[in-house]
Order: C-alpha cells, then sequence, then structure tokens
C-alpha cells in the first residue's frame, strides 16, 4: 500500500556558534561540563558529556547525560517544527547534537541491559536519518 500523505519536511535545527565554539575549545570533561552549564539547552555538550562517559566504562552515567541531550534536543526540535515524525538529517550541522544524544542512549541503554530503550532509539536514528542505520 502505498502512502499518499507527503513526507513532513526535515527538521533544521538553528546554528548556537557561542556553544559551538567554546565546545570546539573544550579539551576536557570539565570543560565540556561547563559549557553544558552555561548552555543547558545544546544537546552537542550533552552528548559529548555522554560519549566521554561511555569511553570511560561509565554507562549510567552516560545514560544520564544522553537522556538530558536527548529531551533538550526534542524540546528545540518541537520548537522548530518537528510534530514527532519526519527527516532530522545529519547532514545538518545544528542536528547533530541531538542525533549524537539519541545514539549514546541507545548505546548506553544497552549497556545497562535497557533492550527496549536501545531498539527505540536505533529506530528513532533510522527514521531521522536512514544514513545513520
Amino acid at each position: 500500500m502505498q502512502n499518499l500523505l507527503p513526507e513532513p519536511a526535515p527538521t533544521l535545527l538553528p546554528a548556537e556558534p557561542d556553544a559551538a565554539e567554546l565546545l570546539a575549545k573544550a579539551d576536557s570533561e570539565e570543560a565540556v561540563k561547563a559549557v553544558a552549564a552555561q548552555f543547558p539547552s545544546y544537546s552537542a555538550a550533552w552528548a559529548r558529556l555522554a560519549e566521554l562517559a561511555l569511553a570511560a566504562g561509565e554507562p549510567v552515567t552516560a545514560y544520564a547525560y544522553a537522556r538530558t541531550g536527548y529531551h533538550r534536543g526534542l524540546d528545540q526540535l518541537r520548537r522548530n517544527g518537528w510534530r514527532g515524525a519526519g527527516p532530522v538529517p545529519w547532514a545538518h550541522e545544528p542536528n547533530q547534537g541531538f542525533l549524537r544524544a539519541l545514539r549514546a542512549l541507545g548505546q548506553a541503554a544497552g549497556a545497562i541491559g535497557e533492550t527496549d530503550e536501545a531498539e527505540r532509539c536505533a529506530t528513532f536514528l533510522r527514521d531521522s536519518d536512514p544514513s545513520l542505520a
């Protein structure tokens, strides 16, 4: 059966140049935490913290950071027209923080045995941008 409804337009989050510049210069976990504290809605900082925690073998900490970045990203997506479905392309750099937080959330969920959540995150990533599968 063919879907006759048009696919929603891609959601493109706005750039946050001040936060991105500080995060690019952050050379330690403490520096990344400072960026997250100064820009708490900036998903890329939370994603970086989650990735650092995963690399350090701390999946519970990674889960908390990733969940924060994921929820802050959902808030931004909704403010920018996303209605719960449709593409969130990786190629648009400001979307990458949310998508990285979502990927880290799935990895951390899998590491702590929360397989349903890990599968939901994998599906959400594929639905957001099939190139991320």
